[in-house]
């Protein structure tokens, strides 16, 4: 999207599958190389930066519209020991009276991380699932694109996906392109100073690599989802994730055939360009089959893969549970935020990645995804305290709002810490959970018109050239402004105000001080909010989890602007049925 300095915006896609790079040019410019394919360019015209996402949108799909539990406050980590640890997690949860609404297991919960299992150290989760469903909760398991091929006992996925010939193959017929992935991975840390192919060789089991664009596949994947639900783990939504689709091996377990390919004349300057295009992912000449049953190289539609691998996820969640839950993707592409959120990776517990946040959000709305997130309290690397609290602040604003870190790393939920951090948690997931209906019509508006719900303030403010640049406060809609703390030991804050009336969401009190830069207090059990005159929002008693918090009562904060005048918007329906917000 270019913002002209008079104010007017358009927006350019250039749509290709290859690799490619862009690189800012200080005329400005911009400079696109890629490494072949079919080029299309799409200009769309604001004249304002709203304007240009939507029109981009309509273009492309309009985000999805989640289900309202979605947007409850949800935990997850990698390294969840057994059943037990994730039931006193929620025990523990329910007793502070933190606000929560999903509980995940990532890829422990499978026997030898094998998709559509169920390891003997949680064969207590099923009925744990029944309990917190009954309880209101919802329930999210990760699935990985990658099956597990050279078990040496049936493997029912696998087998079942052999005889529907689901799997990506050479070209030239010489049978399935074997990666590795989690699948039998060993619970040990790969030493990365060893040579790759001893390190390769630790990885055991071989894995086939669906390919999502055919419809075989997609009804593979659909019975073995279903399968899953009815015998084991009734879940309400998927994570899917390794979607570029990521390995374990540069290529194949046998390397790859066509140098040319998977090592360019020219190669975009990827982090590992000089190891070529098939580090760490499939070989370019393998081949895929599209809808149409036309024969494809992987080095031509490689980006496409997570988006190949959303509709058919989000289709399979629809069908088994009826109901319109959330499907959350790593790998995304244009048109993905029509079934998938996306979280933004795996990111380190450090104060720099708080503001790197706040980008990923904006730049995702710009892409027409509007569910999204970063890991609250960092993935990698252990927290602290006061990170984790000013995290936990930020997070609790973020669309898709998750805590999760990675294994061998401390806890960081909010029962984790002490009495303080816990109240810290509680009280500003109660403001998440209090303004949940406005955040939800503001999704249902994403959805049917394809506005943004995370908002630079440059969208509201395009002739205010002060406000091109903010990028550590950011908007709900147009009537919400976010200030939080980013920095270690600050208890305060300094924070653009727009040339708009503004009110101190805690207290109500009129900002006095508009146009102009000003410092915020800020201790560490505060995060600054501003509600804008002109508008109303709907809001909601909060309560541990949506189910409850939705049979309480609601009113409005009316935010009068200056003329006395205010407006606003409520969407309102069961929060969860097929079809019923399009």
């Amino acid at each position: 999207m270019c913002m002209e300095n008079v104010g007017n915006s358009h927006g350019v896609l250039l749509l290709n599958s290859n690799a490619m790079d862009v690189t800012l040019q200080p005329t400005p410019a911009l400079t696109y190389r890629t490494v072949g394919g079919i080029l299309d360019f799409f200009v769309v015209m604001g004249p304002t930066p709203e304007m240009v996402v939507q029109q981009y949108t309509a273009l492309i799909g309009r985000p999805v519209m989640p289900a309202y539990w979605s947007l409850g406050f949800q935990l997850c980590r990698y390294g969840y020991k057994n059943d037990e640890e994730i039931a006193q997690l929620y025990n523990d949860m329910v007793a502070a009276q933190i606000p929560y609404d999903v509980q995940y297991a990532d890829i422990d919960y499978m026997e030898r991380q094998m998709d559509f299992t169920l390891s003997s150290n949680f064969s207590g989760l099923p009925v744990l699932v029944d309990k917190m469903r009954s309880d209101g909760m919802k329930f999210i398991i990760i699935l990985d694109p990658a099956i597990a091929g050279n078990e040496t006992k049936d493997y029912p996925a696998f087998r079942r996906g052999v005889e529907k010939d689901v799997f990506i193959k050479w070209a030239d017929g010489s049978g399935i392109a074997w990666g590795k992935v989690w699948p039998d991975l060993p619970n040990v840390v790969v030493d990365e100073s060893l040579d790759w192919d001893t390190q390769v060789a630790i990885y055991r089991s071989y894995t086939a690599f669906p390919d999502f664009f055919k419809k075989a596949t997609s009804e593979w994947w659909l019975q073995e989802i279903k399968d899953y639900r009815e015998k084991f783990i009734k879940f309400d939504g998927l994570w899917i994730d390794m979607n570029e689709p990521a390995s374990f091996v540069h290529g194949s377990v046998y390397g790859c055939k066509d140098a040319l390919l998977n090592k360019p004349p020219y190669m975009p300057y990827l982090e590992s360009r000089h190891l070529g295009l098939n580090h760490k992912t499939l070989c370019m000449e393998t081949q895929q089959i599209l809808p149409d049953g036309t024969p494809v190289r992987h080095y031509d539609v490689h980006n496409l893969y997570g988006l190949s691998h959303a509709e058919p996820t989000y289709s399979a969640l629809q069908n088994v549970t009826g109901e319109r839950g959330i499907v959350v993707s790593r790998s995304t592409y244009p048109s993905a935020g029509q079934w998938v959120g996306h979280w933004l990776g795996d990111n380190t517990a450090a104060w720099n990645q708080m503001d790197k946040s706040i980008i990923g959000m904006m730049e995702f709305s710009l892409f027409g995804i509007s569910y999204t997130g970063a890991d609250i309290c960092g993935f990698f690397q252990n927290t602290t305290y006061e990170l984790c609290a000013r995290w936990m602040e930020l997070g609790a604003f973020y669309p898709f709002s998750r805590n999760h870190n990675g294994k061998g790393f401390g806890r960081q939920d909010p029962v984790a810490f002490d009495e303080k951090f816990q109240n810290i948690s509680r009280d500003v997931l109660n403001i998440r959970y209090k303004l949940l209906p406005y955040l939800y019509t503001l999704m249902f508006e994403a959805h049917t018109e394809g506005s943004t719900v995370i908002r630079p303030l440059l969208h509201e403010f395009t002739a205010d050239k002060s406000t091109w640049d903010v990028y550590k406060q950011f908007l709900w809609g147009s009537a919400l402004m976010i200030s939080p703390v980013l920095e270690e030991k600050k208890t305060t804050v300094e924070v653009y105000m727009p040339n708009s009336r503004w009110y101190d969401y805690h207290t109500g009190i009129q900002v006095t001080e508009t146009g102009k830069r000003v410092n915020l207090k800020a201790p560490l059990e505060h995060i600054n909010l501003h509600v804008r005159g002109g508008y109303i929002i709907p809001w909601q008693e909060p309560a541990n989890n949506t189910f409850y918090s939705r049979q309480k009562f609601m009113g409005l904060i009316v935010a009068l602007d200056d003329q006395g005048q205010a407006q606003g918007n409520l969407f309102w329906d069961d929060g969860k049925s097929i079809g019923m917000c399009n």
